[in-house]
């Protein structure tokens, strides 16, 4: 790469002196001044650095100077029926040129060469002319050769399409405006605009060139330091005498990170991570067997203001075609938006679209029904569930929500809200409706966020224990940094005699899509230009988080001495209290006793299992029940401490010592409750503690 940039570089330098010299010959004829061309980049966009279809700013060549048209002599090409010399010009970039291919071969691209601003209506003859496209430079030499003569459209010595002077004899009638607007051809890190007419403005005007719809693969650069890596074009000419060019690298844009995403507790706290993730048992569901449980809100945030983008430019949002998930998008999704003034800063994933105006027709389009510089679709946002555990339905809010409140409405005209809206996959094409919500959730429990409205939801189909939940931007406000949060619930049958559901961690990669990671695409596919795949894609940079955690109702119980040895007995009872006054769920689950007398575990007399029907038994005990056992029948012989752990939570013990009848000595206690891990206890245990007292 090295010895490419240093023989671009000369390449360069070579341009300059041969255009230098140019200009001097010209200096002497008729009192012109130079032709000198300078590039320049108007505006260095922020480029995100997980894209790998990133538009770059528009590289604009300004020239004044040289013969005026119509003057001169016929060796100069100036003169009235003169052909206009033509320069092959190429963009090199660092990374590889993404601009949507157009074609299936050869690399005729979206990416355009403009002169003179077409359609901007900026004063002067060539804003005024409507964008004309050669499209077939690249295949025959002179096929779109251009003369000096008088257009249709008022302008008098100016690029039109025939020669005015068939055969020597000029004719000043009006012909066909010249063509306006050069096809790219793409090749890996170059894009090149073959047979471009250069025709000198004069001493009075100043000739414009326009590169625009030029994307780079941002991710395979560094996106390091405080403002980002910048993105270096170079540009060269084939033709240094028609086009002398005093610019030799422009900085079109700047690389950072744009994405940052965080798990929050469900209605969102107002500090990132902050409060705790609802956390499913499996013996219980706090809002009712298979109802909805308020589990988590995902937040995406753009590190700068433009990283979300519409589709298009957003036009004034009016009744009927306010973003709506179930109707017909909203303008900024429209698939005929005119985004064809030059120079225009547009704040969407689309680039300049050269339509004749609203309604007409597109006046560049490709293989599969693409149009230069439409991108397919907004910026979309891709969350996707994984280990969700077996017995576990999961649900997400079709549209981004207001964190403590409820699901956010529609953008009103002029407003300047984040919008964004489930759709069908990835990759799906914008066609509406994009998705029906399965149901809205009711009030009461923690279905719904703080108690606020109830919220529409969304079932997503889970296929191998994953399910991928994407939401396209709609609207959103490009002067402020924006977080997008979107509501996730899941429901589940308690069920601990079939393990149901399963116990295990949820976890959620959150990221822009489409991205390679679930096969839409191949990582180096989707690096590389491309006529079939969409815009915007992105790489994945996520990395897995717990949203999550499926844990089994159990509670441990320490009874710290049990003896039935030197005429001693200990009588145990164990309660199930899940049933009370505060509606606690009724759990129900057997106890596992652990016996431990001496320091050799084997030596240890085994675990007994107490059931309803005592010891031995396998029939869960039912809350609100009391089961016993005496410690003679089950371990006899035996003296030191007993762990019970019991499949249900609310479990308690009692331990009554006595001799024989209790006739003369006897003592009695309560266990004590081990604090284990537990997912509704507000303290775990620390790694690498064995136990500690919650009493």
């Amino acid at each position: 790469m090295a010895d490419f940039r240093k023989w671009i570089l000369a390449l360069t330098v070579l341009v300059l002196f041969v255009g230098l010299a140019s200009a001097q010959v010209n200096s002497g004829t008729g009192g012109t001044t130079p032709l000198a061309c300078s590039a320049n980049v108007a505006v260095t966009p922020q480029l995100r650095g997980e894209s790998y279809t990133e538009l770059v700013g528009d590289i604009v060549i300004n020239c004044t100077g040289g013969t005026t048209p119509g003057t001169g002599t016929a060796a100069q090409g100036t003169t009235f029926g003169s052909q206009i010399q033509t320069a092959n010009i190429t963009v090199y970039l660092p990374g590889a040129v993404t601009s949507r291919l157009l074609a299936s071969s050869g690399g005729a691209s979206e990416a355009m060469l403009l002169i003179d601003e077409p359609g901007s209506a900026d004063g002067g003859y060539g804003p005024t002319v409507p964008v004309t496209v050669c499209t077939t430079a690249l295949q025959a030499a002179n096929s779109c050769a251009e003369y000096i003569g008088n257009s249709t459209l008022g302008g008098v010595n100016v690029p039109v399409q025939t020669n005015p002077c068939p055969g020597g004899v000029c004719d000043a009638a009006g012909l066909t405006a010249g063509w306006n607007a050069w096809q790219g051809t793409v090749n890996a890190g170059t894009v090149t605009f073959f047979g471009v007419p250069v025709l000198a403005p004069g001493t009075t005007g100043t000739r414009v060139f326009r590169i625009t719809n030029v994307r780079v693969n941002a991710n395979v650069l560094n996106a390091s330091g405080p403002f980002g890596y910048p993105v270096n074009a170079e540009i060269s000419t084939s033709n240094s005498t028609s086009l002398p060019l005093n610019t030799a690298q422009l900085t079109v844009g700047l690389i950072q990170p744009s994405l940052t995403t965080t798990v929050r507790n469900f209605g969102g706290a107002a500090t990132p991570g902050s409060g705790q993730l609802t956390q499913p048992i499996q013996c219980n569901n706090p809002n009712g067997s298979g109802h909805l449980l308020g589990q988590a809100d995902l937040r995406f945030t753009e590190q700068f203001a433009t990283a979300f983008k519409t589709r298009v430019e957003p036009g004034p949002n009016t009744t009927g075609v306010a973003p709506n998930p179930n109707g017909t998008g909203g303008t900024g999704q429209a698939g005929n938006a005119v985004q064809n003034v030059p120079g225009y800063i547009y704040s969407s994933e689309s680039g300049f679209i050269p339509y004749t105006a609203i309604g007409g027709s597109a006046s560049l389009t490709g293989i599969n029904g693409s149009i230069a510089g439409l991108a397919d679709f907004g910026t979309r946002l891709k969350a996707v569930f994984n280990n969700i555990p077996s017995g576990m339905s999961v649900y997400v809010s079709p549209t981004n929500i207001i964190p403590s409140s409820t699901a956010i409405a529609a953008p009103v005209a002029g407003a300047a809200t984040s919008y964004a809206v489930l759709v069908a996959s990835e990759t799906a094409p914008e066609t509406f409706p994009l998705i029906t919500q399965t149901g809205t959730t009711t009030f009461g429990g923690s279905g719904v966020p703080n108690g606020y409205a109830a919220t529409p939801y969304y079932q997503l189909p889970v296929v191998n224990n994953s399910a991928t939940a994407v939401w396209e931007v709609f609207n959103t406000y490009p002067n402020l940094n924006e977080s997008i949060d979107f509501a996730v619930w899941v429901s589940y049958t308690p069920s601990p005699a079939t393990g149901s559901p399963a116990p295990g961690t949820m976890t959620v990669n959150m990221s822009y899509a489409p991205n390679p990671t679930q096969g839409a695409f191949t990582a180096a596919a989707g690096g590389a230009a491309s006529a079939s795949l969409p815009i915007p894609r992105f790489a994945d940079t996520s990395v897995a988080a717990n949203v999550a955690q499926v844990t089994i109702c159990s509670t441990a119980l320490l009874f710290p001495y049990v003896t039935n040895m030197s005429g001693f007995d200990t009588g145990i009872a164990i309660a199930n209290t899940s049933v009370d006054p505060f509606g606690t769920g009724a759990q129900a689950g057997t106890c596992t006793l652990n016996w431990y007398g001496n320091a050799t575990t084997t030596s240890n007399p085994a675990a007994s299992t107490l059931g309803a029907g005592g010891i031995g038994s396998s029939a869960v005990i039912p809350a609100g029940v009391v089961v016993t056992a005496l410690a003679s029948t089950t371990v006899p012989g035996f003296q030191g401490y007993m762990i019970a752990v019991c499949q249900f939570q609310y479990a308690h013990g009692f331990a009554f010592i006595s001799d024989l009848g209790a006739r003369n000595l006897a003592m009695g206690y309560l266990a004590l409750v081990m604090n284990e891990t537990n997912a509704f206890q507000e303290v775990a245990r620390p790694t690498g503690i064995g136990e500690g007292l919650q009493q």
